[in-house]
């Protein structure tokens, strides 16, 4: 029976989401469940992209790249995929209604990440970042106001604040490892190799900016929403606080991450918030 299959897809989705980033995981696992698999779906997605550009080194990454788009193409036209993860996410691309535009624009900035490393123009930057993170947070948010055009559109700029401002954290932290193992550098105007507190900071001051856009959105989201996404929130302010504390030379030899039980700690005060009300 399909059915058995269309499961199946469901769990490959949620596993990749567990199996890649368990502080996604966390945050995901505290949205209402009538929307938490479809979440899963959309990461499912996201990620098995993400490491087709970035961890298929060695094999032919554009030809497995243009096989992966050829396949979605016709799992969301056929409303079907033998592979699981783009079935599970071509039922949550109907179910909401998502736009293709998003789609299309997420798949072009994960196609620059083929050949292109450096971002010379603060455009060239924010189109990467309006294609890698502005729009998976406006398809969650589909999927968070159940398909609402009008609390969609309201939500927008939010929506995709918080994209950007999750997608920067990553680009911060992820440093060193883009530079040295990717060749990659995605500030523009920032020299990598001699990066100083004052660029730093630059980077940091901007992205606060994102975030409080951002919650200002997370106040007006659905209850079925509100608590995962706020959680997830925290999550990153708190890596972005321990990025403003580490000295430049370190972001660009370490990897800065939070700890588990920082992680744990971070939920508790996160639950006791939303249960006051407070958020």
């Amino acid at each position: 029976m399909k059915a058995i299959f269309d499961t199946v897809s469901y769990d490959c989705s949620k596993l990749v989401s567990r199996a890649y980033s368990t502080s996604f995981a966390l945050a995901t696992k505290m949205l209402h469940t009538s929307i938490r698999s479809d979440i899963y779906n959309i990461y499912g997605f996201v990620r098995l992209a993400d490491e087709i550009v970035d961890s298929f080194k060695g094999y032919e990454q554009e030809r497995i790249f243009n096989d992966f788009e050829n396949q979605l193409d016709y799992a969301l036209s056929a409303k079907i995929s033998v592979n699981p993860i783009l079935n599970s996410f071509q039922h949550t691309f109907h179910k909401y209604d998502l736009s293709k535009d998003l789609v299309t624009a997420f798949l072009n900035s994960m196609r620059m990440d083929l050949t292109k490393m450096t971002y010379n123009t603060e455009k060239e930057y924010r189109d990467y970042i309006y294609g890698s993170a502005d729009v998976v947070g406006l398809m969650c948010l589909k999927v968070f106001v159940k398909g609402d055009t009008l609390k969609y559109d309201n939500l927008k700029e939010s929506a995709m604040a918080l994209g950007s401002a999750f997608q920067k954290v990553n680009f911060l932290r992820d440093l060193k490892m883009d530079f040295e193992n990717l060749n990659r550098t995605y500030f523009p105007n920032t020299n990598l190799l001699d990066l100083d507190e004052d660029s730093k900071n630059r980077i940091i001051n901007e992205i606060k900016e994102d975030f409080q856009v951002g919650f200002r959105g997370i106040l007006k989201l659905p209850k079925e929403a509100k608590f995962g996404v706020y959680t997830a929130y925290k999550y990153y302010f708190k890596l972005l606080k321990k990025l403003e504390n580490t000295p430049s030379r370190e972001i660009k030899t370490a990897r800065i991450r939070v700890p588990n039980y920082q992680k744990i700690s971070l939920l508790a005060s996160s639950y006791m918030t939303y249960k006051l009300n407070l958020v």
